[in-house]
């Protein structure tokens, strides 16, 4: 059979084999930002089969832009380096293309990471001052952020233009932008979080203007046959929060400053939200962005099955798909998902010896081909 989710795709000047992409994932394995061995072992087993395209997890672009202690960041020398170490390792070893998701916590940062609670870090504990658009801390017992002033404004959307170029210099071959799940550029989108009286507040244009003079500014510096695009959250599931409508609307600009792809999830700007969790939950977002905006999509969310990814792009209710959790119960899940559509994906040399061509007596019905 023809499948197109084994279909290329090509964004600029890069031609991505397949129509998966392994998301980026939280690791909170760093050392100053820096990356350490257990990326190698991390990007490096997605890098072999998992995907066509491997995104390295959200790479915070300052020190008190980070989530943890333990978050990576791009905002230093040694960052670059270690990183670097990494992704020509996956490069020599693997098959897949690599991303990378440049951000910043905002509101949501100076925490302990997840398997240590996740909650704000108390005094003695190396806590930071947190920024955001408006002095709303994330929820009950958060610390209150303070809010941007005009001068941080352009500090953090220089820290950002920073990054993007370290990432060129790392290698990357596509750069990806935050802008959703809660972190800075989500809270000046979303009215539950920005609720400034200023230039950056107010209206939805107005709210959309901080993240779109920060997608701008990163567009300008990274390289012209690169693509780049956002993640975002598409709705808030809060009563009063950001609308699909919003997100078109913003999509519609971003598509105009040169984004080649949104890459659609939703939620976690505020504790209250209810979400309807089930397996692809933001298709219908993907899918109305797509439509109503005319720009390629990327979407996430529970999405773990071969036939279900098949039909959200075979569909066109989306051009992409992102795996996380389900990359990380199967790194080949690419070579998995190519054996039950009957279709070939690629296999790095080392793994050739793997592919089912190779092993008639576990798969009798392949036709020996290699």
């Amino acid at each position: 059979m023809s499948s197109v989710l084994f279909s290329p795709i090509t964004l600029r000047g890069l031609t991505l084999p397949n129509r998966i992409a392994v998301s980026p994932m939280c690791q909170y394995a760093s050392t100053d930002g820096s990356a350490t061995d257990w990326h190698i072992q991390h990007l490096g087993s997605f890098s072999l089969g998992a995907a066509g395209l491997v995104i390295t997890e959200m790479t915070m672009v300052s020190r008190v832009g980070r989530i943890s202690h333990k978050c990576a960041g791009l905002y230093s020398d040694e960052n670059e380096k270690a990183l670097k170490r990494v992704i020509d390792f996956c490069k020599s070893v693997g098959v897949a293309k690599q991303g990378i998701q440049i951000g910043h916590a905002g509101r949501k940062g100076s925490t302990q990471p997840p398997g240590q609670g996740g909650q704000p870090l108390k005094p003695g504990e190396d806590a930071w001052e947190t920024l955001g658009p408006s002095p709303i801390p994330f929820g009950e017992g958060w610390p209150l952020p303070r809010e941007m002033t005009t001068a941080d404004l352009k500090q953090v959307q220089d820290e950002f233009v920073s990054a993007v170029q370290r990432a060129d210099r790392v290698g990357y071959d596509l750069v990806e932008i935050h802008g959703g799940h809660g972190y800075l550029l989500n809270q000046f989108l979303s009215p539950l979080a920005n609720q400034r009286s200023d230039d950056y507040g107010g209206s939805a244009q107005k709210r959309m203007r901080y993240p779109l003079e920060v997608f701008e500014a990163c567009r300008a510096v990274w390289p012209k046959d690169k693509p780049m695009g956002i993640r975002v959250s598409a709705v808030d599931w809060v009563e009063g929060g950001t609308t699909i409508e919003d997100t078109v609307a913003l999509a519609k600009e971003l598509k105009r400053l040169g984004c080649d792809y949104i890459d659609v999830s939703s939620g976690n700007v505020d504790l209250r939200q209810k979400v309807p969790f089930a397996p692809g939950f933001n298709v219908p977002f993907a899918a109305q962005v797509k439509r109503e905006a005319g720009i390629p999509t990327m979407v996430v969310g529970l999405i773990t099955k071969a036939h279900e990814a098949e039909e959200i792009v075979a569909s066109g209710k989306a051009d992409m798909i992102a795996i996380g959790r389900g990359a990380m119960w199967d790194p080949r899940w690419a070579w998995h998902a190519a054996e039950e559509l009957g279709v070939e994906t690629d296999y790095p040399p080392r793994a050739r010896a793997a592919h089912p061509s190779l092993r008639p007596q576990v798969f009798p019905n392949r036709a020996k081909s290699a």
